[in-house]
Formats: structure tokens, sequence, C-alpha cells
């Protein structure tokens, strides 16, 4: 499915703040932002898993090495081809490489189909993504954001969302997941824009940019 503009994205930013003046701050802070497009598919579940816990540079040395090392085709059937020390020896854990094979082995037996994964509803593609082993509810989420571009997802185990989410409401402690969620039901049908927003927000603070009193 096609990914939001800057236009799309600048009529959601509005409407959130309409719905929930909380988000004022947050949309006076963050500046105009571009949504996060990645390759979807295997590939792109695959690099999700791969890339987690590291650094972005990390993240991506290591990611060059598994591509080079599958010969520029980042497919099922490559990954099983190899096993899980040869998967290691491009720089992911024992546990990384075993979720590649996972994730495989799902596409390969017909229990993942990415090509029908964007007819399925935002609710049914998680269920469908977390089923495979290594696949949490965060990474399902942030998958269909980033990779299919769904609009109105919110992965409310983020924890730079959470503390975000705190700010805007000036709370005392950074809510828990459930507290999360439930809070960012008022955000439909723009979850996922509220993400990216306050996802830029807690950037531009967190490098000094800009002040929480200001």
């Amino acid at each position: 499915m096609p990914h939001p503009t800057l236009a799309d994205i600048a009529v959601a930013r509005a409407a959130l703040v309409e719905l929930d003046p909380a988000l004022a701050r947050a949309h006076a802070g963050a500046p105009a932002f571009e949504w996060r497009s990645r390759v979807g598919g295997f590939e792109g579940l695959f690099r999700m898993i791969v890339e987690q816990q590291v650094s972005v540079a990390s993240a991506a040395a290591i990611w060059k090495r598994t591509v080079d090392g599958l010969d520029g085709e980042v497919n099922a059937a490559k990954v099983l081809a190899l096993d899980v020390e040869t998967l290691r020896g491009f720089g992911l854990s024992s546990q990384k490489a075993r979720y590649g094979h996972e994730i495989a082995r799902a596409e390969a037996e017909g229990r993942i189909d990415f090509d029908r994964l964007s007819t399925l509803s935002d609710q049914e593609a998680v269920a469908a993504l977390v089923a495979i082993k290594g696949v949490g509810r965060w990474t399902a989420e942030t998958f269909l954001m980033f990779c299919e571009g769904r609009t109105d997802v919110f992965p409310a185990a983020d924890i730079a969302l959470q503390e975000a989410m705190r700010w805007a409401d000036r709370g005392e402690t950074r809510p828990n997941e459930k507290a999360t969620a439930l809070r960012a039901e008022i955000w439909r049908p723009h979850r996922s824009v509220a993400a990216h927003l306050l996802w830029g927000w807690y950037g531009v603070v967190k490098r000094g940019e800009i002040r929480l009193d200001d």
C-alpha cells in the first residue's frame, strides 16, 4: 500500500491536535517529517530483526554483511540455505540467526504470505506476524507502519513513545504498555502519524534542540 505523503502527514497532524490538544507542544516542537519507509516482505521483516538492539552504525554494517553473504538476494530460500553458524559469521547473534530461519520457514511453509498481508486488517496482520517465533508485537506493529505504510497502528511498548506521551500529558510517571495503548485510542485513525510525531518530538528534545519547558 502507498505510504503517506508529506501533505497527508500535515493534514493528519492538524487533525491530531484538534482531536487532542495535549499534542500541541509535540506538534509545535517536531519538524515536518517524512514517513519512515522500509522495504517490505521477508526482507523487511528479517532486516528489522537483524537491526534490533544495536546501534545505527552497527545495524548498517551487519545488514551490509548479511546482504553480501546472501549474494544480494535476501529471501527465504537464500536464508534457509545457510546454517546458523554461517549467518552468525555476518555479525548476527545466534538468536537472530535462528529467528531468521523461523521467518524463512514460516514463508516457505505458507504460514505467512507477505504478498497477502496487505489484504488483512491491522489486527489480523499483527496476529499473523507474531505467530512466527521471534516476532514480537512491537516488531509486528513497526513492520506494518514502516514496511506497509499503515496509518493507524501504534506500538505501545515503545519506550520513547511512552516517555513522549508522559511529556505531552505532563505526567509524573511513564505509562506502561497497556495505559499507552488506551491513551492512544483517541488518535484513531491517525495513530501511526501520532507515533511519528511523538518520535520526532522525542528526538529534538533528547538532542537538546528544544526544552520541554519552552
